[in-house]
């Protein structure tokens, strides 16, 4: 008799991803380095210098018996398994104290351990769609009910803060999951906004997801929320600093919700070079703001010129934004046959919209070059 999976785990699907599919790539020939990636919302200019330099200066300079060595006192003892040093940058930075602080391996991972941690069979469980695939899945590892609210592309997926309440209000969840800004909508809800719904959902976990607010302008800080409240606030230093290899994420919460993730934390979960990394990356100054002024410069570029093309792009605070273009499979693949790569979004919901990350300009100029190729063939 074949074992069988627990049944939440049977009827669950894989939640679909931006960023490159390697068995896709090998079957149409493309070597994985020739593709220019606008599907993932990361900084399309890489890590900081810094991180590089001193990585390969702590690990690889000198002779090459220091080399050796160097690597192999980086992987072959296990890593600080509280990221203990990494916590304490990261708080000084913050203005907060370490022990509000839990280090994971990408945002997904502490998605999944506040899901384990605070939600069980039956919980109900607010989601507003469309919206990061993971929150549900999350939930229904656990087992937990989804009650969803979703948003029109009619309305511009504007926020319907009013819609919100009343559904916390009738169904009383266990937990609550924001992105802001919104992935793939890239819409960014207000302060005032965001605390009339932390005021309706006082017995619920509010996770409150800030994978892009480094992209934001004039971004409000949610921090000083958090004492007082059942809020989760989670960070991405892998979209920040474009490490989606390491996988480096971190939340933010009252020490006692801290406390309880630490209990169903992995031992171990962050490995040495991604805590060594994220602290080089955050003491970096001034990296994040150029990058911002020159993703604005290019977001802006592209904007206008799909626009003239006949593919006017919805509003978006964040470095993302969202085309319909009509059938959006098609129009991937066959973008995708040029070596470009942009999220089609029907896994969100959305079989109309593609979802496109603004790189350097020359590479922005790229993709409209390609898409004009396509509309004139």
């Amino acid at each position: 008799m074949s074992l069988l999976p627990r049944l939440e785990i049977q009827s669950m699907a894989v939640c679909p991803h931006g960023g490159i599919d390697y068995a896709e790539l090998e079957v149409l020939g493309i070597a994985p380095p020739d593709v220019l990636d606008f599907s993932a919302n990361l900084n399309p200019f890489g890590p900081p210098p810094e991180v590089m330099k001193a990585l390969c200066e702590r690990h690889c300079d000198g002779p090459k018996l220091r080399v050796k060595r160097g690597v192999n006192e980086a992987i072959s003892r296990y890593p600080d398994s509280e990221a203990g040093h990494l916590r304490r940058s990261l708080a000084k930075k913050l203005r907060t104290k370490a022990e509000n602080i839990l280090v994971g391996s990408g945002c997904t991972e502490l998605i999944r351990l506040a899901a384990l941690a605070y939600f069980g069979k039956g919980d109900r469980i607010l989601i507003i769609e469309p919206t990061y695939g993971e929150y549900q899945v999350a939930c229904q590892i656990v087992g937990a009910s989804l009650v969803k609210q979703r948003l029109s592309p009619k309305d511009g997926f504007y926020w319907d803060i009013n819609q919100t309440i009343e559904l916390a209000r009738q169904h009383c969840p266990r937990g609550v999951f924001l992105c802001n800004p919104n992935n793939p909508t890239g819409r960014y809800l207000s302060r005032a906004g965001f605390e009339k719904i932390l005021g309706v959902c006082k017995d619920s976990l509010v996770v409150l997801d800030e994978a892009y607010v480094s992209f934001v302008d004039n971004a409000w800080s949610s921090l000083d929320l958090i004492q007082g409240n059942n809020l989760l606030v989670l960070r991405s230093m892998t979209k920040d600093y474009a490490m989606a290899g390491l996988r480096l994420g971190y939340g933010v919460a009252s020490e006692e919700i801290i406390s309880t993730l630490y209990r169903i934390c992995p031992p171990w979960n962050v490995n040495v070079v991604a805590q060594e990394a994220g602290i080089i990356a955050i003491n970096t100054e001034g990296y994040l703001e150029q990058c911002q002024i020159a993703l604005r410069e290019a977001k802006d570029y592209l904007v206008t010129e799909l626009s003239d093309l006949g593919l006017p792009s919805l509003p978006s605070e964040a470095n993302f934004f969202l085309v319909e273009v009509g059938d959006a499979s098609q129009f991937r693949q066959e973008l995708l046959e040029r070596k470009i790569l942009v999220r089609d979004c029907s896994s969100f919901g959305l079989p109309h919209h593609i979802r496109i990350a603004p790189r350097s300009l020359p590479e922005c100029q790229r993709l409209i070059a390609a898409i004009k190729e396509m509309k004139h063939k």
